[in-house]
Parts: structure tokens; C-alpha cells; sequence
């Protein structure tokens, strides 16, 4: 036991440890401080999709591999692929899902949510006055695509909050 004690202690030190453990100061300046952390952009409001290999139609159209958002379209009819704020391709949708029970919760999950609700407020209050942006809800969002072999297509899975919506891109 006491071995254990004295090697966490003795990798604490920075002159001992090859990589320190957070904060990490460089220069003076605590990694974080930076002006691209602190006024960078928030983070995606969709889920991000990966595609590894380029995904091209029989006409000659392709979509070349990198990371996109995926966007559900306002009348839930596309799935919009986006890189760079820009979108790339228009994929039409042929299931959608809506979890009902997000709009119309029970009297226990109304209670729960009111609660955390005024948790949040009291912790926003308190970062406000610190400097800090305030704490949000975190979304549930998800996007994945899978060859399916049998049909020769892609299917692109999208998730986000109580919505769920599938499209397919017909493969070469």
C-alpha cells in the first residue's frame, strides 16, 4: 500500500512525470485560456456522420469521405448531408419515428425534469456571475451508415432527441 502511495505522489511531480496531469501550463498560459478555446464556436447542434469511403451514383455524382452533419429537413421529407455550412447532398427520407412520450411525459418525469430544471438555473446563476456560458441540456443525437450488400444501397440512420428518420443512397 504504501508503494502506491509513493509512486502517485512521486508522478505528480512535473519534473519526474513526462506529461504532467492537468491543468498544463505553457508558457505562462493555462491550456484552455487560449483564444480558440475560449471563443470558439459551440459545438454542432446535429449528429456528425463519417464516411470512409467515397459514395458515388450511377450518374457520376459523388460524395467524397470526411466527417458531415446531418440535418433532418423542416418537413422531415430529407436528410441533408452538410460540410462546412454547406450542403452537400439531398438523401429522401423513408421512415420516420417520433417518441411521443418526450412530448407527453408522466406526472414522476414531469417532476424529475422540474427539478433538474431548477438545478440548472441555480448552476447557470452561479456560472453568469463567474463569467462562464450556461450549462444547456445535452441532446441525444446520432448518425451512422451501413452498406447493405443485398440491395446495393447505404443506409443512413439519423437520431436526434425524440426524432429517428432513415434514408438510402443507391450505390453504384
Amino acid at each position: 500500500m504504501l508503494e502506491g502511495v509513493y509512486a502517485e505522489g512521486i508522478l505528480n511531480f512535473k519534473q519526474t512525470r513526462p506529461h504532467p496531469q492537468s491543468p498544463q501550463e505553457t508558457s505562462g498560459i493555462t491550456l484552455g485560456a487560449q483564444g480558440y478555446y475560449r471563443y470558439s464556436l459551440p459545438e454542432s447542434e446535429y449528429p456528425v456522420l463519417s464516411i470512409v469511403e467515397d459514395i458515388s451514383d450511377s450518374e457520376g455524382n459523388t460524395i467524397p469521405h470526411g466527417h458531415y452533419s446531418l440535418a433532418l429537413s423542416d418537413d422531415t421529407k430529407f436528410l441533408v448531408l452538410i460540410q462546412s455550412q454547406n450542403p452537400v447532398a439531398i438523401i429522401p427520407t423513408f421512415k420516420l419515428e417520433e417518441d411521443k412520450s418526450a412530448y407527453y411525459p408522466s406526472k414522476k418525469l414531469k417532476k424529475i425534469r422540474e427539478k433538474q430544471a431548477k438545478e440548472r438555473a441555480k448552476t447557470n446563476a452561479k456560472r453568469l456571475k463567474s463569467g462562464l456560458p450556461p450549462d444547456v441540456e445535452k441532446v441525444n443525437m446520432e448518425a451512422s451508415l451501413e452498406y447493405i450488400k443485398d440491395g446495393n444501397y447505404y443506409l443512413i440512420k439519423y437520431e436526434r432527441g425524440a426524432k429517428r428518420a432513415w434514408g438510402a443512397i443507391k450505390a453504384d
